[in-house]
């Protein structure tokens, strides 16, 4: 009964990893008229928060090793409803740039640790439900954000809620911290099986191959997250709350698709998983990034472009513990959250750059060709691995 409600408490964190992920795409075209910035000013925010959370994921580590697993991830819960609530009374942009970096320092900790946690602990089942777990967190944002925007107070509204319900989650995780400690000990291992077991040594070529794959993935699923709604209000001219509920869909349909897809992972094996999600997410940014050829269709693009993502995270990273020998797993990890992290941040500021340069329609397109470089990268790292 303990190893399920340490279980349950693994699933809850990540769903406070996700509160603040998808909300900042919603939020921003209102937040930068309040604060008088132009468009791609959202760059200094996605920058600080991924240094600081690939700082914090490379330590977490050490960290972790020193005080476990329930406290780290305790103490950076706390951190990120710092930021949240600090962004919600945040009087300029310099600011919200400040309060970027504890929410970027919890975010990093709570990831990697637990990541390598489920990866080494439970099996692709697990480790796709705990991503979709994120995506819970991840659609309440939007959805929060939006009826904030629609009617309740505006983005600072949003913001502070979003805040208080992850200070809520942090109380909850520091009250059972002495049932973590005492269970996390005796997790169950994930059963081990001859056939996928990692060879004793990889090439040095797939230790920055793996690591590659994640910055080209959360690339396109965050510049999607991130530019989704300020294309369907600045270039479609929907309603704002209308974006932020497409928004919503998108992540909604990542993490509904994670838990279906935990039903049938370890059948179907990770890496195929990886391949068919890559392909039908391709499908749906082409679809999303066509509105004149598929009209009012279009934007059910982002349904068929998040089912096709869920699988593609928690996949690549549960074939990690299984690709490479445990003596370098930690640090392997490590670097791909680092990646995940950069790829999260700089490129889909770098959209933000590309589109006051050439619209908000040149973004789609280009996540369309990071999806196509993924599909490559992996087809190259499954021979090698």
């Amino acid at each position: 009964m303990a190893q399920h409600v340490l279980l349950a408490l693994v699933y809850l964190s990540f769903v406070s990893l996700g509160l603040p992920d998808g909300m900042l795409g919603v939020a921003w075209p209102f937040m930068r008229a309040d604060l008088g910035q132009p468009l791609a000013a959202v760059g200094a925010i996605t920058i600080t928060m991924t240094l600081c959370s690939a700082t914090s994921s490379l330590l977490t580590g050490a960290v972790v090793q020193r005080i476990g697993t329930g406290p780290v991830v305790a103490g950076s819960c706390l951190l990120t409803a710092v930021g949240l609530l600090g962004f919600s009374m945040a009087p300029s942009f310099v600011w919200i740039v400040a309060l970027a970096i504890p929410l970027g320092l919890g975010a990093g900790a709570v990831d990697a640790s637990l990541n390598h946690f489920v990866a080494v602990h439970y099996s692709s089942r697990h480790m796709n439900w705990l991503h979709g777990c994120w995506g819970v967190g991840a659609t309440t944002g939007p959805l929060v954000m939006g009826l904030a925007l629609a009617g309740m107070g505006g983005w600072t509204v949003g913001v502070r809620s979003l805040g208080w319900m992850q200070l809520g989650l942090a109380v909850l995780l520091w009250a059972t911290l002495s049932l973590w400690s005492r269970e996390a000990r005796r997790a169950p291992a994930a059963p081990a099986d001859p056939d996928v077991l990692p060879p004793p040594a990889a090439p040095a070529l797939a230790m920055w191959l793996a690591p590659l794959c994640f910055l080209t993935y959360v690339a396109a699923e965050m510049g999607t997250g991130l530019w989704a709604a300020s294309i369907l209000v600045t270039d479609r001219k929907l309603p704002a709350a209308d974006a932020g509920a497409w928004a919503a869909v998108y992540f909604g349909s990542i993490t509904m698709g994670r838990f279906a897809v935990g039903l049938i992972a370890d059948r179907l094996g990770n890496r195929r998983l990886v391949r068919r999600g890559t392909v039908l997410a391709a499908a749906g940014a082409g679809i999303f990034a066509l509105p004149d050829l598929f009209g009012t269709l279009s934007p059910g693009g982002l349904v068929l472009m998040g089912l096709g993502c869920a699988p593609i995270f928690p996949s690549l990273m549960h074939e990690t513990a299984r690709r490479f020998p445990p003596d370098v797993l930690r640090t392997l990890i490590g670097r791909q959250m680092t990646c995940a992290y950069a790829g999260g941040s700089v490129i889909p500021a770098g959209f933000g750059l590309l589109a006051t340069w050439a619209g908000l329609a040149a973004v789609m397109p280009m996540v369309m060709a990071l999806l196509l470089t993924l599909l490559a990268l992996t087809a190259a790292l499954d021979r090698m691995t």
